[in-house]
């Protein structure tokens, strides 16, 4: 088990998702567990190399056509720059320090909260949300403490990992499947 420097737990979580257990309600994604692969290698490069897809590819085990679709997605926001061309590829835009798993997790799927009347970048408003007590009691405080787990780890964190040889495509054989939550109404149905 790894611990970022801030002392959350980073993989080997008892379902085997980096933060997964501060991921209430929500599901990480193998392109999030990719983007966190490829980012890490990313961030164990010397500042100013720009790197190959193919070579982060076989770094990372991520297959090639999949990898420049989640790069392109990290380049949109921001998060990487490419450089076309002999001596091109991909870099990180910031230092490894200054980028948080909240940022590359806003870019790969959009909000985090699990309500958009609670969604401080994707807001939808809702009649009753002042006076909704789960939405002030509950979701608001999820919503905050999601938002601050995740802004505490880094890229650099996720560097720290791979250096490690912590390899995150681990987590695939431990994703929740969108059939779990039918599973879960179907079981309580037929009580």
């Amino acid at each position: 088990m790894s611990k970022s420097r801030h002392g959350g737990t980073l993989s080997g979580s008892s379902v085997g998702a980096p933060l997964s257990l501060l991921y209430l309600g929500m599901r990480l994604s193998s392109t999030d567990i990719y983007a966190c692969q490829a980012l890490g290698y990313l961030g164990i490069q010397p500042p100013g190399r720009w790197t190959g897809s193919d070579e982060i590819s076989d770094a990372t085990g991520v297959a090639r056509p999949y990898l420049v679709r989640v790069l392109a997605t990290l380049s949109a926001v921001g998060i990487v720059s490419s450089k076309k061309g002999v001596g091109g590829g991909y870099a990180l835009s910031r230092q490894p320090e200054e980028i948080t798993l909240r940022d590359v997790l806003r870019a790969i799927d959009g909000p985090v909260a699990p309500l958009s009347c609670i969604s401080l970048n994707w807001h939808k408003p809702c009649a009753v949300e002042e006076r909704c007590h789960a939405r002030n009691a509950v979701w608001k405080r999820v919503r905050n403490a999601l938002l601050a787990a995740l802004a505490e780890v880094t890229v650099a964190d996720l560097a720290a990992d791979f250096a490690q040889r912590i390899d995150y495509s681990l987590c695939l054989d431990h994703l929740l499947s969108p059939n779990v939550e039918q599973r879960h109404i179907n079981r309580y149905q037929n009580e």
